[in-house]
C-alpha cells in the first residue's frame, strides 16, 4: 500500500489514509496508549461549545472526534479528504454529517461556522498557513479555532526519549495493528518535523487569527492552540 512523501501532495495523502482506514482508530488508540480519548475530550472543552452552534471538524477521519464534539449539543460536521475514512465512520455507526473535502479548498460558504477545529490533521496539509486561512474564511467573525496537534515535550530528558520513540516504535507497532505499516513511517516523520508551540502560534496569527494561545497536554506531547477570528 502507498505512503505519502513529505511534500504532502493531497492526492497521495488521501490515498494513504484510504489504505489505513479500516484499522485507523484501533491503531491510534494502541500507539498512544488510549490518550486519544482524553485529547478529544479536551479539544471539545477548549472550544466552549453551546447547543445550537455549528462546528466544522476538519480532517475528522472516521468521525470519532466529531462524535465527541457533538456531546456539547452543537451541530458538528465532519470533513475529510479520505472518502474511505468517512466510509469507515459510517460502517462504525457514527451518525454525524460527513463531507469529503480538501482542507485547502473547503466546500463551504464564507462565515458558515461558529467554530472550527482540526485534530492531528493540520500537519498533513501541504500548506499550513493556507489551511488556517481557509478555516478562517468559513468561520463567522468572533468564531473560535482549536488546533489539536502533536507538539514538543517540555521536559528535556523526556523529550529526548519521546523523539527517539516516535521513529522506532510507531512503525513497529503499526506492523501489528495496521494494514499499512509504511504509512506510519510518514506519520512518524511528520510528527518529528512539526513546529513547536511558539512557532505554530505565529503561523496561526499570520493566517488571520487573533488572541492566539496554547495549552500543553501530556507534558507537551500534544498542544491545543486556540484563537479567535477578528469580529
Amino acid at each position: 500500500m502507498p505512503r505519502a512523501d513529505m511534500d504532502k501532495n493531497p492526492r497521495e495523502v488521501a490515498t494513504m489514509f484510504d489504505g489505513v482506514a479500516r484499522h485507523y482508530d484501533l491503531a491510534n488508540t494502541v500507539m498512544c496508549f488510549g490518550l486519544d480519548r482524553y485529547w478529544r475530550r479536551e479539544t471539545r472543552k477548549a472550544l466552549s461549545l453551546v447547543p445550537g452552534e455549528q462546528v466544522l471538524d476538519l480532517a475528522g477521519g472516521t468521525g470519532a472526534s466529531t462524535v465527541e464534539l457533538g456531546r456539547s449539543g452543537a451541530f458538528c460536521v465532519c470533513a475529510d479528504f479520505s472518502k474511505q475514512m468517512l466510509r469507515r465512520g459510517r460502517e462504525l455507526g457514527r451518525d454525524v454529517p460527513m463531507v469529503a473535502g480538501d482542507g485547502l479548498r473547503l466546500p463551504f460558504r464564507d462565515e458558515t461556522f461558529d467554530a472550527v477545529t482540526v485534530s492531528f490533521g493540520l500537519r498533513n496539509m501541504s500548506d499550513t498557513r493556507a489551511a488556517l486561512a481557509e478555516m478562517a474564511r468559513v468561520t463567522r467573525p468572533g468564531g473560535r479555532l482549536v488546533v489539536c496537534e502533536f507538539s514538543t515535550p517540555l521536559f528535556a530528558p523526556f523529550r529526548a526519549v519521546y523523539q527517539n520513540y516516535i521513529p522506532r516504535a510507531l512503525p513497529s507497532l503499526a506492523k501489528i495493528v495496521s494494514s499499512n505499516p509504511e504509512a506510519y513511517e510518514y506519520l512518524a516523520q511528520s510528527i518529528r518535523d512539526w513546529p513547536g508551540q511558539q512557532r505554530l502560534a505565529g503561523t496561526v496569527a499570520a493566517a488571520g487569527w487573533e488572541q492566539v494561545s496554547w495549552r500543553n497536554l501530556t507534558n507537551g506531547i500534544v498542544a491545543l492552540h486556540r484563537a479567535t477570528k477578528p469580529a
